[in-house]
């Protein structure tokens, strides 16, 4: 009888802790880039260089101590994280896109857009500048300046908030950007980034990757920056609550405003400071009168 009752007690035991391990391994198998906290109910987050740089994650790993739940990340531009929120397969964004994230709001995909701070785009290039960026007054001049010279330049032309960016730039430059000079790379910024220092092009990216992989750059100066058009602002947006679960709406709400609360705030404008010796990212206050 003992016996009997000890083996039904040992397959119970092995069957719990199969599920756990299960449940443990199930983002791994899911392949998310990243998953901050470490048990409880989890919540998919899709942005491209507040996750890369590390910017989620320090913001992330305190929310999850105190709400007892985990956070996946996917590592992908605005462009791309806006149509995995309208695909269901993301719950929130932090994306810098306004145009798509208000039409976002407008279909009915997306709801509470909310500021929560941002950083600038910098326009780099070789110190010898062949096409004379450093006396350009703003973005466009500088930008035209490039397409005058033929001086390569490279864009991400991934559709991401930085490669709408820029093509807002040429548009009110009014150039249409081709030819052998303009080369689309596809990727992310750090690896555009890279590839335009090795080759020592032009290439605008944003402040906080430029800052965070200073010591990698070996051929690239800031050209241009301080241009208001240049300022890049981020939002988070969350999946409607008839789009997905109360658990995950509510855990999704509770964090869009732990980043904009004081707590949340003096991370983000902290972020970077101690590693980098500058801050990588600007605060929702810093950045307000440029919102739109």
């Amino acid at each position: 009888m003992k016996k009997c009752f000890f083996i039904k007690y040992l397959a119970v035991l092995l069957f719990l802790l199969s599920s756990c391990f299960s449940y443990a391994l199930n983002d791994q198998k899911i392949g998310y880039d990243a998953v901050y906290g470490e048990n409880g109910p989890a919540f998919t987050v899709a942005t491209g260089s507040p996750g890369d740089l590390g910017l989620l994650k320090a913001l992330a790993e305190p929310f999850c101590v105190v709400n007892h739940c985990r956070i996946n990340w996917l590592n992908m531009g605005s462009g791309e994280a806006l149509q995995a929120l309208k695909e269901r397969k993301v719950d929130m964004v932090m994306t810098h896109s306004p145009d798509a994230e208000k039409g976002a709001i407008q279909e009915g995909w997306a709801e509470k857009r909310t500021l929560l701070g941002g950083n600038e785009f910098l326009i780099v290039g070789p110190g010898s500048d062949p096409a004379g960026v450093r006396n350009a007054k703003s973005a466009k001049e500088a930008f035209a300046m490039i397409a005058k010279k033929g001086a390569k330049f490279f864009s991400r032309g991934d559709n991401s908030g930085t490669h709408k960016k820029e093509m807002m730039i040429w548009e009110d430059a009014g150039i249409y950007p081709s030819g052998t000079w303009y080369i689309i790379t596809n990727d992310f910024m750090w690896p555009t980034l890279s590839r335009c220092d090795a080759e020592q092009g032009y290439f605008m990216t944003d402040s906080s990757t430029f800052f965070s992989y200073r010591s990698k750059i070996l051929n690239l100066k800031v050209l241009l920056s301080g241009d208001p058009a240049l300022i890049n602002i981020y939002h988070a947006l969350a999946s409607p609550e008839d789009r997905t679960t109360a658990e995950i709406y509510s855990l999704v709400l509770k964090f869009i405003g732990f980043i904009e609360s004081e707590e949340g705030q003096k991370i983000l404008r902290n972020f970077g400071r101690e590693e980098h010796g500058v801050a990588l990212y600007m605060d929702r206050d810093a950045v307000r009168d440029y919102d739109r």
